[in-house]
């Protein structure tokens, strides 16, 4: 691939994303394979939660989910439908609640908008690379975590400069505005100029076209970008922090977060979560690891 022809591509990245077309970069790399059915359970028994009662009410789960994420979160600009290992970590837990896979609605949430999509009930439960902290457990609740991930850096092939955070100082970084990764490059590294755009899809045109230097967020984030576009993008360096998934639900709903915490051990345990991983997520060529630990707080 040429120079010229990938400043070419980059600048077409831009401009449909401009018109409102969503996923980008451009779909190269390992597509889908075929992905697991879950069982749907009989949910009756689980009783006392008022967001399953109002989920019940209106016949479908809401859950809140990111769409500019390969292999984890990303929503097909033709179609609507949501794929990735998180959309998958939703729709098992959603068949242990009782919903199957076609009566679950994804909604797309922006990472600083969270908290208040689940405060006011704009989603059931959130499932999109959703780091649980003490911070945030004073606004919501937190069921699992499903997955450990740690944030890293994304830069251009040919940067042969950043070799982790220690280099970015003056250098232009970008991030999701709100994110964890965000606010620790904020107030770890003060040098670095920094970013912040609502979507990683916007930080990563903006690195391909040589706007910004690096991209950071969770290494799961980075190796699904950087499987897109292989021969533009690479993940270097170390992890430099830890950062455990968990399914966010409404603070107060205890019921429906240890009805979460159980079904993401079932499907553990009965190997519906590898199979997940592995069909989606798995795909970069990073084996599946073991779960983290469920936390039933």
């Amino acid at each position: 691939m040429t120079r010229k022809w990938t400043l070419a591509a980059a600048a077409l990245i831009v401009l449909l994303a401009g018109c409102g077309k969503e996923g980008t970069p451009p779909p190269k790399g390992p597509q889908p394979s075929a992905l697991p059915s879950y069982q749907v359970r009989d949910a009756a028994g689980i009783t006392g939660s008022p967001t399953l009662d109002a989920a019940r009410a209106r016949g479908h789960l809401v859950v809140g989910a990111k769409e500019d994420q390969p292999y984890l979160g990303q929503k097909n600009p033709a179609t609507g439908e949501y794929s990735g290992f998180d959309i998958e970590i939703a729709k098992m837990v959603g068949a242990d609640l009782g919903f199957a896979p076609d009566r679950i609605e994804f909604r797309t949430i922006a990472s600083a908008n969270r908290e208040t999509a689940l405060q006011n009930g704009q989603v059931d439960y959130y499932v999109g690379t959703y780091t649980i902290n003490d911070n945030r457990k004073k606004l919501v609740g937190f069921a699992g975590p499903y997955y450990l991930a740690g944030q890293s850096l994304l830069v251009r092939r040919n940067n042969d400069t950043i070799h982790g955070p220690e280099d970015l100082n003056g250098k232009k970084v970008c991030s999701a505005a709100g994110s964890t990764p965000y606010q620790r490059i904020q107030k770890q590294y003060p040098d670095v100029k920094l970013i912040g755009y609502d979507t990683y899809s916007a930080c990563v045109d903006n690195l391909i076209t040589g706007q910004v230097d690096a991209v950071t967020t969770d290494n799961t984030i980075l190796m699904g970008y950087a499987a897109k576009v292989p021969d533009e993008l690479k993940v270097v360096g170390p992890l430099f922090s830890q950062e455990p998934y968990g399914i966010g639900t409404p603070k107060d709903d205890t019921v429906l977060r240890y009805a979460l915490d159980d079904a993401l051990a079932h499907h553990e345990e009965n190997g519906d979560w590898k199979r997940a991983y592995d069909a989606t997520l798995g795909l970069s060529g990073v084996p599946a690891p073991t779960p983290p630990p469920i936390d039933r707080y």
